[in-house]
């Protein structure tokens, strides 16, 4: 490979050759940027550092910052190509309106927003304030997020707020809170570095937090040892020393056999669980009868594996596990996710130097747009908005009175099934695509046919879109100043690097105009983005997740900062736990039984499969975005489901031959991609596509009880091959209409 300039070749070597990358991409010719602007990359919650290049007020292509210190100038090929929809051609450019007869036309911000108001006004006036619901997003910045509650709460006056998160890291949040009282992972990634034993948990990192696996890397350099648990053998997987091959919806049980294995051959941490913890005992009963054989039986992993895992992590002296979406998306995500803490605690490998604990957070501000109010149970500062003394502070905050805040509201899935009920009849949406991301997606399509008014907020026509009445033209991450927080819980600033094109408006004074002709001027008196924070920041101060110290500057100063935080003079915490001092009532970290229990569905002699879903490497989430982004749809123009060759070849299925999968909601076609890397009970469809595409059709609204989480990852299905072997990738249609 011909030598290349320091910036571009180490976006290369880390990933390898990728034939989508090219260090011309953008205007061809260009000339200098006018500027570059230091900000991060709008996809997942590596958030990592990024230069922007501006010409002429457009974002015509992209350099690696090399100083920031989580990426220090990788990036994977989103990343690298994230810069490509700022001047995509189905960017909207001004608001729409539904015409009968005619579909979306061109309409003033006037008739917008008083067409939005008079239907906000008469739906309310007609069912009750929380006839009118809101759904938001995770890719906003927290000060977006801050706004959006406050707007929810105190301009509709509505408890029926929620937002996409739901889909992602509640029940990891719920886990972390229940364990420690405090949702955010205890350290930053540096910290993996010295690990001598590293568990990744459902986590495909190399392919959805590719640039995380450096960190990974430096420390197999150094020699630790590697455990990945997943129902696919994913490109991490395939150097472990070790890899549990999972059946999906049985991961509790392997951490309960781990944990009894841990304790019947003493290798715990006595004195850390004496003195630091709460509930062991009670604990350890609960998985009394979790021996290996069983677990074997259970999970499909065999015993011998299972405690190899077990004495690996339990021998080693430093240690970091890591999970995301594969534990979490289940009926019992948070049983799963105190599983996990479980281990970490009774090894007592946390708060000290490379020990550690995290969830990785997919979205790109999923760790701060939990903590900041646009979730129906939450106030600012990962406040509990049915506490009493909470409610008063946030009230006092906003200056309303406590008794017009509303209560806790309905999740997101839940919002859905009450539109069927009647019980929602309008709808303002804004950085979230239900239709696609949701599960049990025909199920989510009639609810938006029978919403007497829908209002949507985004920056392209996404699929949910399509069934608004009125769509207002908002903002790229790159048009607005703000904040984010990333995975490791540093709060990072988003630097606006352009203005929106044509008419559209930055998603802030949208939801400022509304505001204001909702009648609530005076409590949105924000001139910019830095007020809103600098309000976040007193709305925050005294909860579990404090930013009353972060100033934009101070970030500025040391490229992020670590919360807690809660004086100016103080120094960001990135490592938690280090004083043993718990944010519990009694202090003390809290284990909590985990036993196992059945998935929501199972097989059975009309759906046999187990069916499980995720993300691949080139496309993100809904693929709102990533799907208009042709060098990535190039990479992985649509989607497969993965199948072992045995079971291939019980049903009779050859290579890239379109399969039905059904399950009890739906059925869906796709092309078979016959692999050697997934269990012979188990198939895997990728979910970023919408409409026959969709792996959503197919999925259950089973929601795990406490964080109210979808059970995405599991799920019975049926093969049937169709004997017709799909077109080649490229010329079948990637971006399918629903």
């Amino acid at each position: 490979m011909a030598k290349l300039p320091v910036s571009e070749e180490h976006i290369i070597t880390q990933f390898g050759p990728h034939k989508n990358y090219s260090p011309k991409e953008g205007y061809e010719g260009r000339d200098e940027p006018d500027q570059l602007v230091k900000t991060h990359c709008c996809f997942c919650g590596m958030q990592c550092g990024i230069q922007l290049s501006v010409k002429e007020n457009k974002v015509v292509g992209f350099e690696p910052w090399m100083e920031f210190p989580f990426n220090e100038g990788r990036l994977c090929p989103k990343g690298v190509q994230r810069y490509l929809q700022n001047n995509h051609p189905d960017r909207l450019l001004s608001p729409l309106k539904r015409v009968e007869g005619q579909g979306f036309v061109p309409t003033s911000w006037d008739e917008a927003m008083s067409k939005t108001v008079k239907e906000i006004q008469r739906i309310q006036k007609e069912y009750g304030n929380d006839a009118f619901s809101v759904l938001s997003g995770v890719s906003l910045t927290n000060e977006k997020s801050y706004l959006m509650g406050k707007f929810a709460r105190v301009a509709l006056k509505t408890k029926n707020l929620d937002y996409n998160g739901r889909l992602c890291m509640v029940s990891a949040g719920a886990g972390n809170k229940k364990a420690f009282g405090l949702d955010r992972g205890s350290n930053n990634y540096s910290d993996l570095e010295y690990a001598e034993v590293i568990i990744v948990a459902g986590a495909n990192v190399s392919e959805t937090f590719p640039t995380l696996t450096h960190w990974i890397w430096k420390a197999r350099d150094r020699g630790a040892k590697l455990i990945v648990i997943d129902p696919r053998i994913i490109p991490l997987a395939r150097t472990a020393d070790l890899h549990l091959d999972i059946r999906p919806g049985t991961d509790s049980a392997l951490y309960g056999a781990m944990l009894k294995y841990l304790a019947d051959h003493d290798m715990l941490d006595h004195d850390f669980i004496d003195n630091h913890t709460s509930g062991f005992q009670e604990t350890l009963d609960a998985v009394k009868d979790n021996t290996l054989e069983w677990a074997e039986e259970i999970t499909g992993i065999k015993k011998e594996k299972i405690q190899q895992a077990a004495e690996l992590w339990g021998r080693a002296s430093t240690s970091f596990l890591l999970h995301a979406r594969g534990i979490e998306h289940h009926s019992k995500g948070v049983d799963n996710v105190l599983g996990c803490i479980n281990l970490v605690l009774a090894t007592g490998r946390i708060g000290k130097p490379y020990c550690g604990y995290a969830t990785i957070t997919g979205q790109g501000n999923g760790q701060g747009g939990r903590e900041h109010g646009h979730k129906c149970d939450q106030l600012p500062g990962n406040r509990d908005i049915e506490n009493p003394e909470h409610r008063k502070y946030i009230s006092d905050v906003w200056g309303i009175d406590e008794k017009d805040l509303p209560g806790k509201g309905l999740s997101a899935y839940e919002i859905i099934e009450a539109i069927h009920r009647g019980e929602i009849k309008g709808l303002l949406s804004i950085c979230f695509n239900p239709l696609v991301s949701l599960p049990n997606s025909n199920y989510v399509r009639e609810a938006l046919e029978k919403l007497e008014y829908y209002v949507c907020i985004d920056f392209f026509l996404n699929e949910t879109a399509r069934h608004a009445d009125v769509v207002m033209a908002g903002s790229l991450q790159e048009e607005e100043e703000g904040t984010t927080t990333s995975a490791e819980g540093r709060v990072i600033r988003i630097r606006q690097a352009v203005t929106p094109p044509g008419d559209a408006r930055t998603d802030t004074s949208i939801i400022l105009e509304l505001a204001k002709r909702l009648g609530v001027r005076t409590k949105f008196a924000f001139e910019n983005s830095e007020e809103i924070f600098n309000e976040l920041r007193v709305a925050s101060k005294g909860g579990t997740a404090d930013y009353n110290g972060i100033t934009y500057k101070k970030i500025e100063d040391n490229m992020g900062v670590f919360w807690p935080c809660p004086t100016e003079d103080h120094p960001g915490t990135p490592r938690l736990w280090e004083d043993r001092k718990f944010k519990t009532p009694d202090g003390k970290a809290h284990f909590n039984p985990a036993p196992y229990k059945l998935p929501g569905e199972v097989t059975c002699v009309d759906y046999p499969v187990i069916l499980t879903t995720g993300r691949v490497v080139s496309q993100y989430l809904s693929g709102t975005q990533t799907r208009r982004i042709g060098k990535l749809v190039d990479q992985y123009p649509e989607p497969l489901v993965e199948i072992h060759p045995n079971l291939a070849k019980q049903f009779g299925i050859r290579q890239r031959e379109l399969v039905r999968v059904s399950t009890r909601r739906g059925e869906g076609i796709f092309p078979a991609n016959i692999v050697e890397t997934i269990r012979e009970d188990t198939v895997f469809i990728p979910y970023h596509w919408s409409g026959k595409k969709s792996a959503n059709q197919l999925t259950p609204g089973t929601l795990d009880p406490i964080s109210k989480i979808p059970e995405f990852k599991v799920c019975a299905c049926h093969l049937e091959p169709l004997n017709e072997i799909a077109p080649p990738s490229n010329e079948s249609t990637a971006y399918a209409s629903v």
